[in-house]
């Protein structure tokens, strides 16, 4: 798939015949679509920056694989949302409560220690303050267009206000605490008290009655697994100008969380659990070639789906499109990419919806839409 090579036929089509595609008056305006009747494209580390040259060399001294695997980046979310139609963000984010604690990573110090001056990647100092990190690695891949949580949110939160009847913006957040070695920076645990505080966050950004919440979801239903599988998501309609988010951890993390927030009340993210548990509403799965069928049952029962499109780099680099189509035509309905676009050096592979609109009818929950 070329870089916007639909999106003229897209829009064109869309404008003369909207409900042909399942994204104009009728079905895309959420008359009898449900939020997970959609599918939409998303990012991978969505604020992530490649490592500056002498960084990506000390990552290869670690490992060499690393090197290409880390090398892409992404636009602010703002842009993102704007510019590239994307609608699902996943952000890497760690507890900081005191500050500082991630100012300085190890691999920008080693580096100066030979000499190398490395350009600051905080020249504001928003890492000295207390508060929620955004980062992908605290050591050696460290650079973000939004260094703390509050301001990624706020990216989000401006473009929504400034695009009230969006469909729902989807964000997955992955809470990382783990000590990989000594030599880096030692996580904060996400206890029940830090993950507390990250709802407050979140709360200081987005009002209660813009979020999609595992409550208003639930409803009437006894639990939320019941609800999904009912009618329990809510029209496309009543999402429009909302967000989501869902926690992109499994245990322990998640089982702090449960624990904190017992079958998701009260909560203000989904988890993704077994497909039992009373509080089963979505899943991450990151295969679509091996968990293929898997997803399809998934989607066709009323649970939300998030799956990667590529990995590491490798399908652009090759571009290679069997994964990419075989993500699209799962039905999940979040599809993560690290390349919403084309980038020419790399390769012309790129992750878009045929249409070139942001969303679709979703091409497994509603037949005519494939």
């Amino acid at each position: 798939m070329k870089a916007n090579k639909w999106l003229p036929i897209g829009l064109f089509l869309g404008l003369v015949f909207p409900g042909l595609l399942g994204f104009g008056p009728g079905r895309a305006d959420g008359q009898s679509l449900r939020l997970n009747d959609i599918q939409v494209i998303g990012t991978h580390n969505s604020y992530h920056v490649a490592a500056r040259p002498e960084v990506l060399e000390f990552i290869a001294g670690l490992k060499a694989e690393w090197k290409s695997a880390l090398d892409y980046t992404h636009l602010p979310l703002g842009q993102q949302l704007a510019v590239q139609n994307v609608r699902q963000f996943e952000l890497d984010l760690f507890a900081d409560p005191k500050g500082g604690l991630y100012a300085e990573p190890m691999a920008a110090k080693a580096i100066e220690a030979r000499g190398v001056k490395v350009d600051s990647h905080d020249p504001l100092g928003q890492l000295a303050v207390p508060g929620v990190k955004v980062l992908h690695h605290q050591g050696f891949d460290f650079r973000t267009n939004h260094l703390t949580f509050v301001d990624a949110l706020k990216a989000v939160k401006n473009w929504s206000d400034q695009h009230p009847k969006h469909v729902p913006v989807f964000i997955l957040l992955e809470l990382k605490d783990r000590e990989l070695s000594r030599v880096f920076a030692t996580p904060v645990k996400w206890d029940a008290d830090q993950l507390t505080n990250l709802e407050k966050e979140i709360r200081s950004v987005f009002s209660a009655d813009s979020i999609i919440t595992p409550d208003l979801v639930r409803g009437d239903a006894k639990t939320l697994r019941e609800a999904v599988l009912g009618d329990g998501w809510p029209l496309l309609s009543d999402c429009r100008g909302k967000v989501l988010f869902a926690l992109d951890n499994g245990a322990p993390v998640r089982n702090e969380y449960l624990k904190l927030k017992p079958e998701l009340k009260e909560a203000l993210l989904f988890a993704s659990v077994g497909e039992q548990h009373p509080a089963a509403a979505f899943f991450k799965i990151n295969d679509p070639v091996r968990n293929y069928k898997q997803i399809q049952r998934l989607v066709k029962a009323g649970f939300l789906v998030r799956t990667r499109a590529d990995a590491d780099t490798a399908e652009a680099r090759s571009n290679d499109v069997r994964r990419r189509d075989k993500a699209l035509s799962s039905g999940a309905q979040m599809v993560s990419t690290d390349f919403p676009v084309a980038v020419p050096k790399i390769s012309t592979y790129c992750v878009q919806l045929p249409s070139g609109e942001p969303y679709r009818a979703n091409p497994v929950r509603t037949p005519a839409a494939k």
